[in-house]
């Protein structure tokens, strides 16, 4: 199953339960005629929400520590409350569902946890309350993460008058950088959490690694999880790693994109947009192709396509919870729910819609990728299919591809699998790499 199509094929319901069939009038000319409120059943911290916001545009000093620097919210007030508003305009309307509470932490921080992150400015003060726990997590990619790893975080201002989160992450001082490496993350994630233990051990490879977090994902600003136009994503891939590309320490050096599921969508087009710019696309679980027995019906296309031109920011209303089928172990799985800035909600009308649109776009492009490619795919995967993997190796115009899918394996193969496993394929990554920085 491929990403895009488990967001567009699952059941929808409305506010009131019904379903999507019987529910448009209810969700385009709502009873009432006065914008309306839902009352969230979640008390939190007031102060957290309206006092603290990150510096713009300045870079974070490096750190060989890995964490960011040391910033204080105001006291917390313990006793208030929030509402979810909407006004009577279609394409405001929005309906968020309950957090679930994350095991082993304190009330007080699934308050926290639980704010509206609609915006960047919540989701950056989230991140900077969870960074010391995510650390301490019992997980292969935090417990074993090779020390003395140099990093620095920055925000760049785009084209578009969005700041924009990047981060790197660099080898010990005296070690020799073979290559850039530049991550494109997936649907509703951040550079921020599991990256960043797979990102220290690239580096500690001999890499510079770099990360970005997408407009409106992460600590990126933008409307979390909304995504107008799947293209402004790709170029500002593009835009932002030109710059990256261009930084001393691996200025003039190989250079490579690594993706994960949805960001192997991105990458692959922004390969086609940058045919020589790239010296090899190394890509995990990639969502480039919906299988035809999987297509949601072309009647509920139109109607998803009609839906999102009314009110694109409104959500669906997943039926099942993605992690179930992207994390085998389950201990890992319920490591999951400390990502606490990633995009758990429903998905929006629009972002589901370019989602359908780009892989129906790529499926008729796979034959000009001629990059040197490395396709690694878990081969019982339900969120994107491995079969897509296989048409896209066999599709691609590229002389130099190697495919290879782990046996048993689910979605998230560099974090939810076991430990041997995931080390497995990191391994074949930074393989891959190195012998492709040799070959130039």
């Amino acid at each position: 199953m491929n990403e895009a199509q488990y967001l567009l094929t699952i059941p929808m319901k409305c506010s009131t339960h019904c379903t999507i069939n019987n529910a448009f009038s209810s969700l385009l000319f709502p009873r009432s005629s006065t914008p309306f409120q839902l009352l969230s059943t979640t008390t939190m911290p007031h102060s957290l929400i309206s006092t603290f916001r990150p510096p713009l545009l300045r870079r974070h000093p490096p750190s060989t520590s890995g964490q960011p620097p040391t910033l204080r919210p105001k006291p917390i007030s313990k006793h208030s409350s929030f509402l979810i508003q909407s006004t009577s305009r279609p394409q405001d309307f929005k309906i968020m569902a309950k957090k679930k509470p994350i095991e082993g932490v304190s009330d007080q921080m699934n308050a926290i946890a639980s704010q509206n992150l609609d915006h960047a400015p919540a989701r950056r003060r989230v991140r900077l309350a969870f960074t010391q726990v995510q650390e301490q997590l019992d997980h292969v990619l935090f417990k074993m993460a090779p020390s003395g790893i140099r990093t620095e975080e920055w925000f760049e201002m785009n084209s578009k008058g969005q700041e924009i989160f990047c981060k790197s992450w660099l080898p010990k001082p005296g070690v020799r950088i073979k290559a850039a490496v530049c991550f494109v993350h997936g649907y509703g994630d951040t550079c921020t959490f599991f990256f960043e233990g797979i990102a220290k051990r690239i580096a500690a490879a001999g890499y510079g690694v770099y990360a970005i977090d997408h407009p409106g994902f992460g600590l990126s600003e933008g409307l979390h999880g909304y995504c107008s136009n799947f293209n402004d994503i790709v170029d500002n891939v593009i835009e932002q790693y030109t710059k990256i590309k261009g930084r001393p320490e691996v200025r003039g050096m190989p250079r490579f994109l690594l993706a994960q599921s949805m960001g192997g969508a991105v990458a692959l087009k922004v390969h086609l947009k940058e045919q020589r710019e790239w010296d090899g696309v190394a890509l995990v679980a990639p969502m480039c192709k919906i299988a035809e027995e999987m297509k949601p019906p072309e009647p509920l296309q139109k109607v998803l396509i009609f839906l999102s031109r009314i009110m694109p920011k409104a959500k669906l209303v997943p039926t099942k919870d993605l992690a179930e089928l992207a994390f085998r172990d389950p201990q890992k799985r319920k490591l999951a729910d400390y990502n606490v800035i990633s995009y758990s909600d429903q998905t929006r009308l629009k972002t589901a819609v370019e989602l359908l649109n780009i892989t129906n776009e790529l499926e008729s492009e796979v034959e000009k990728v001629s990059a040197p490619l490395l396709i690694l795919h878990g081969a019982a995967d339900k969120v994107t299919d491995p079969n897509i993997s296989k048409f896209l190796y066999d599709k691609a115009a590229s002389k130099d591809k190697t495919l290879k899918l782990y046996d048993g394996s689910y979605h998230c193969i560099l974090e939810g699998e076991s430990d041997e496993r995931i080390l497995e394929v990191l391994g074949d990554i930074i393989g891959w790499l190195d012998s492709h920085c040799s070959i130039r």
